[in-house]
């Protein structure tokens, strides 16, 4: 279904179509957030596709390390936060290989990855012709099967056979020759098409590529306006966005074994922390898990200036890593999008709204509901219902059902007007206190 944001009335596609300006639903729940994506340059794994990530996922199997491994440490830090990864491989790689003859090994992905991979073939004491035929990674097995021939083996999740003939022994066939090639700006303009269609909340961009960075703006930007997918984008120092869909991280942390996350590395993070925070929930003062402190120190009239300019800074506080303020780029502020609109937990409102009118409309009314006082009568129902479970948990407040909402016809015979009025809810960020002596 189309969607994005209105002028005028004069869209040709079926859809619901959503402006915000400043001034419970029976159908399912609020839609669940905690999705975070973002493209890597990887040893191993499926290449230019989207992979799901997810506490149950046996990330050896799929990548080739642990998450204990440096080389997942993005993915490691996105998973302290999210409930769910659409990781992309952005580049691929030459397949390593080996040959016992007549027997050929072949790396299940490129890259240099495979050449930690080897294959033993061992005769079975107690059956004449039947090998054991392990896989093992860093020298610890990973995949163990008999055969006699060739023919008889099942490729698994690291290598795959060909040939055909008797096996024969061998101590150790080691894979070589798997090579990494390398990310280029057309990998992520591929990445952009293939995560434009899945469901997810937040993107990290870690690069400090300017051009990468200034396209990864415009996608999420078109998504917003145009697809109507409420989504939002981290970038490493890049404030100049000035949107309230992209968060620009300004530095990073330190964490207790000592490993430094700089501001490019800490996107992952911030992006899965986004994600999971709740509608109902800001990141200010969250403190980043397992660290000690920040990579860079900032002065109070620095942390102020970055504030200013829209940058998302982590400060020191009792020996933690903490966000100074849950905010985004915005910083030219407009009528229709004040000041409220630079922080993130309201962002997270607003873009609930948007997504669930969307989803709610689409499943349930598009093309299904007429037209007339009655049909609409029914859809102002579903908004107000929707609307009061956001009140029920403190997302907005003050929501009036008797005047907040009104559903009326739109100016063609198929078209439906909504005007929504929601205050959302902040956190409390600031204490003004005066202590009177007597």
């Amino acid at each position: 279904m189309a969607g994005g944001t209105f002028t005028v009335q004069n869209k040709v596609r079926p859809g619901a179509y959503i402006n915000f300006k400043s001034a419970g639903k029976p159908l399912g729940t609020l839609s669940d957030r905690g999705i975070m994506t973002m493209p890597l340059a990887l040893k191993w794994g499926p290449s230019k596709t989207p992979i799901e990530i997810t506490a149950e996922t046996d990330v050896q199997e799929v990548l080739g390390y642990s998450l204990l491994d440096p080389e997942l440490l993005l993915i490691k830090e996105a998973a302290k936060r999210a409930s769910k990864i659409l990781l992309y491989r952005l580049n691929d790689g030459t397949k390593a290989t080996a040959t016992v003859e007549p027997l050929t090994i072949t790396a299940r992905y490129g890259g240099t990855r495979g050449n930690a991979i080897s294959v033993t073939l061992t005769e079975d004491v107690d059956a004449e012709g039947t090998f054991k035929v392990v896989t093992l990674l860093d020298g610890r097995p990973v995949h163990e099967q008999l055969g006699k021939k060739v023919e008889d083996l099942e490729n698994n999740n690291f290598v795959t056979f060909s040939g055909t003939g008797a096996l024969v022994a061998s101590a150790g066939a080691p894979l070589t020759n798997g090579t990494d090639t390398e990310a280029e700006t057309q990998s992520y303009l591929d990445y952009f098409k293939a995560i434009e269609v899945l469901t997810w909340n937040t993107m990290a961009i870690p690069t400090k590529d300017s051009t990468v960075k200034g396209t990864a703006v415009s996608f999420i930007k078109r998504m917003r306006e145009e697809e109507g997918k409420k989504v939002q984008g981290v970038l490493e120092n890049y404030p100049t966005a000035d949107d309230e869909g992209i968060i620009s991280v300004k530095n990073g942390v330190k964490l207790t074994d000592g490993t430094v996350i700089d501001a490019v590395k800490a996107t992952a993070w911030v992006a899965a922390a986004t994600a999971g925070a709740e509608v109902n929930q800001s990141n200010t003062y969250t403190a980043y898990d397992d660290s000690v402190d920040v990579d860079v120190r900032y002065t109070n009239t620095q942390i102020i200036e970055a504030l200013q300019k829209g940058e998302f800074v982590f400060v020191e506080q009792d020996g933690k890593a903490v966000v100074e303020q849950d905010i985004n780029t915005l910083t030219s502020f407009t009528i229709d999008k004040d000041k409220s609109f630079r922080k993130n937990r309201v962002i997270r409102v607003l873009d609930a709204i948007g997504n669930d009118m969307h989803r709610i409309f689409a499943k349930n009314y598009l093309g299904a509901t007429d037209n007339h006082a009655d049909g609409r009568k029914l859809f102002k129902g579903e908004c107000i219902n929707y609307l009061d479970t956001l009140q029920g948990i403190s997302a907005i407040q003050n929501f009036d059902s008797t005047k907040d909402v009104e559903v009326l016809p739109g100016q063609e015979s198929d078209a439906v007007v909504a005007n929504v009025y929601v205050q959302p809810v902040d956190s409390m960020e600031k204490l003004y206190m005066t202590v009177t002596v007597r």
